[in-house]
């Protein structure tokens, strides 16, 4: 059996000692299979909560949530407020009622962003074989840099976990396995500054008593099903054929048969592209007013299209989501004649939507989503029969180019006022 140590990553040989010989931790891992897995996933430690503790150091012992107002909900949590019962997407109201000591602080997504950058950049010191989930987690395969880092991959990402500690300042927690699947399920069982491993000869009896929600993509409604079918544990699903799998549940059938076994092929993408790009606000007081929601609905189109050219990409479908009074979620999408990058034609496009929606009902969120991604090449092409799109990029351009001068604040389209 091989040993690591998870501080420094100095490999130990069997029996591993109490401590490392090199820097003394007692943070020993030893597992059979240490040296011959390459899948990883690495996911930072209540990333957002993380970062403004690093930011704020007299908030170290202290709990934390990110989030909105008290009629928002909760982004993300430290773990003190975790042990109190707070969790991320619970209603501010309800965290605060659990925790009331805690120190409330707005999210800032670009901060979040840059450091999440420089995580990413040490990913790929490592290997080029990273393919991000979100700002803080992303797979990792490190086959065959043993050679390269002189070491196997457990031991370069111990390293790896050292360095963004040392150098970013938040931490993170290591899944090792021998696919994404299980990797992803890994890095959950330890954390926080966990590594854990679920080798191959394991997979089977570790899976086993697990619950239906373990494998990937089986959500509250699939949960359901298979419940009310008999069906709680994934070795409950391992005993029936994927032929009877396929026609109780459709195609996802297939994959419940094949991750029930820890079978997964799917390869690590570092070219895998956002599905949605996205941006929603929670209104302090509900709200049903149509011009109001729509001024509101401004701000998000704005946003979504600055991320739409950060990424270089361009909307082929605008999503318009509200959440009612009572906590009730919809959304209502529209395929868009031409792909765009242009807030203007998000927000035209996404208005009618809107007023659809706006018979008297109250509303506590709105968010402005965008997906069917395409080439920026193809986006916004003048229209002989309506020039409005050329006019729309000509403002868009020139408010631009005043705000990278002067701040985003220096100018504004005057729907942004009440």
């Amino acid at each position: 059996m091989a040993a690591l140590c998870r501080q420094c990553g100095t490999a130990h040989a069997d029996p591993a000692p109490a401590r490392c010989t090199e820097c003394g931790s007692p943070r020993m891992l030893s597992h059979t299979e240490l040296n011959d897995l390459a899948i990883a996933h690495i996911d930072c430690d209540a990333f957002y909560a993380s970062v403004e503790k690093r930011d704020r150091p007299e908030l170290a012992n202290v709990p934390v949530i990110v989030g909105g107002g008290r009629r928002g909900v909760v982004s993300a949590c430290c773990y003190i407020a975790r042990l109190k019962g707070v969790r991320s997407a619970m209603p501010m109201y309800q965290a605060l009622k659990a925790c009331p000591d805690a120190v409330v602080i707005r999210p800032e997504i670009e901060k979040y962003a840059r450091v999440g950058g420089q995580i990413r950049d040490l990913m790929r010191s490592v290997t080029p074989l990273v393919e991000p989930l979100s700002i803080d987690e992303a797979f990792l395969d490190l086959s065959g840099t043993e050679r390269l880092h002189h070491g196997s991959p457990a031991q370069t990402l111990a390293k790896l976990v050292r360095r963004i500690e040392s150098e970013v300042g938040v931490t993170a927690s290591i899944g090792l396995s021998h696919n994404k699947f299980l990797a992803k399920l890994a890095s959950e069982l330890d954390k926080p500054r966990g590594f854990a491993i679920i080798g191959r000869a394991e997979t089977i009896e570790f899976l086993g008593s697990r619950p239906v929600g373990t494998i990937w993509g089986v959500g509250a409604s699939l949960r359901g099903r298979l419940e009310r079918d008999g069906i709680t544990t994934v070795g409950q699903i391992r005993s029936l054929d994927e032929a009877t799998l396929t026609a109780r549940y459709g195609s996802i059938g297939t994959r419940l048969f094949h991750l029930a076994r820890g079978e997964d092929n799917r390869a690590v993408n570092p070219r895998g592209e956002a599905k949605t790009i996205s941006a929603e606000t929670t209104f302090e007081h509900d709200m049903s007013d149509a011009t109001e929601l729509a001024r509101r609905m401004w701000p998000l189109c704005e946003k979504v299209s600055r991320r739409l050219r950060e990424k270089g990409l361009a909307a082929g479908t605008i999503t318009l989501k509200l959440k009612t009074k009572s906590f009730r979620s919809f959304t209502r999408a529209r395929k868009l004649a031409t792909p765009t990058q242009l807030a203007e034609v998000l927000y035209q496009s996404a208005l009618p939507l809107l007023q659809a929606e706006t018979n008297g009902q109250s509303f506590r969120l709105i968010g402005i989503g965008s997906s069917t991604f395409a080439n920026p090449a193809d986006a916004d092409v003048p229209d002989l029969l309506n020039d409005k799109v050329e006019n729309y990029a000509k403002v868009e351009e020139a408010m631009e180019a005043v705000r990278k001068k002067f701040g985003r604040p220096a100018i504004m389209k005057g729907r942004s006022f009440s």
